[in-house]
């Protein structure tokens, strides 16, 4: 069985033959166009993941021919290739981006999977292959979960990473508080991106993110000797790392201010390298470890009033 965007797929009775359901395939999960397939139900107009058994036939976009799950492939060309090209949305991310940050989200959120389905009204098995596998969600979806995760179509679809941060509007009534030293630690979590603020060897001041850790309430971050932020070693620099909630115009920042070294003892170099959530995003040869340990730990946050 082989099966292109926009064909039809028929689920028929056992019993008497007639048209039991029938919905739109609007994502492949194989460019062969094998199952399975996202389809979306005429009758919920709900997405999900289907195996189709050998109840199950296909009519093609344009050529009305149906095609039974035993019948064997046959190439797909002509006038319904078209169709399913048009069907298409232009400019989507590449296969799995949309499932990546949907499941990004869910996490940050601290949502399972289950509550973010029933949120969703989908089964959690679509949600988990949308997450795992290259799929190609319907609009109808998309704004389901965007909803369920209180976030938008565009942030989903990646349409904001071009753009800086907290454009959106001001909280009508915004309540700023100062954050004590061990909510700072909190938000500052185990790794992540934050910028470091350095003067470089000519004395101009420069801002750069890096990718860190936290060990035993010192960051620690790896960058090459002749980079930005290997100007650090030796001072006394600032450390920011921070969130902004775009659909609730909330956020916080936390910023570390300390005395930076470089970790020199093999043994220590050795556990971070091992212990480390990721790989300096940059790429290139970033082997020199620099610490550095708060003297000073401050941050704020913005919320609505009362909150």
């Amino acid at each position: 069985m082989r099966a292109h965007l926009g064909d039809q797929l028929v689920i028929e009775s056992p019993a008497t033959g007639a048209g039991r359901r029938d919905g739109e395939i609007v994502g492949l999960h194989h460019e062969d166009g094998t199952p399975p397939y996202d389809v979306r139900w005429s009758d919920t107009d709900e997405v999900t993941l289907v195996f189709p058994g050998p109840d199950a036939h296909i009519h093609h976009v344009g050529h009305g021919q149906p095609v039974t799950a035993h019948e064997p492939s046959r190439p797909y060309t002509g006038e319904a290739e078209a169709v399913s090209a048009a069907a298409q949305p232009t400019g989507t991310p590449n296969p799995g981006d949309i499932g990546r940050r949907v499941a990004v989200e869910r996490r940050r959120q601290k949502l399972s999977r289950e509550e973010t389905a029933r949120r969703a009204r989908m089964s959690p098995a679509y949600l988990a292959y949308l997450e795992e596998r290259p799929a190609d969600p319907t609009v109808t979806t998309l704004i389901r979960l965007a909803d369920a995760l209180g976030t938008t179509v565009s942030a989903l679809r990646g349409g904001g990473i071009d753009l800086p941060p907290g454009q959106g509007h001001a909280l009508l009534h915004p309540q700023l508080r100062d954050l004590g030293p061990e909510e700072c630690r909190t938000l500052l979590s185990t790794h992540g991106v934050g910028r470091i603020a350095v003067s470089t060897s000519d004395g101009r001041p420069a801002v750069v993110p890096v990718n860190y850790e936290v060990v035993d309430d010192t960051i620690m971050f790896r960058t090459a000797p002749d980079s930005v932020p290997a100007a650090a070693v030796g001072t006394d620099v600032a450390f920011e790392v921070d969130h902004l909630d775009e659909a609730l115009s909330q956020g916080w920042s936390v910023l570390a201010v300390g005395p930076a070294s470089v970790v020199t003892e093999p043994d220590a170099v050795q556990r971070l390298s091992q212990r480390a959530h990721t790989t300096p995003w940059p790429g290139g040869q970033r082997e020199m470890w620099v610490s550095i340990r708060p003297t000073s730990l401050t941050g704020r946050r913005i919320t609505p009033a009362g909150q």
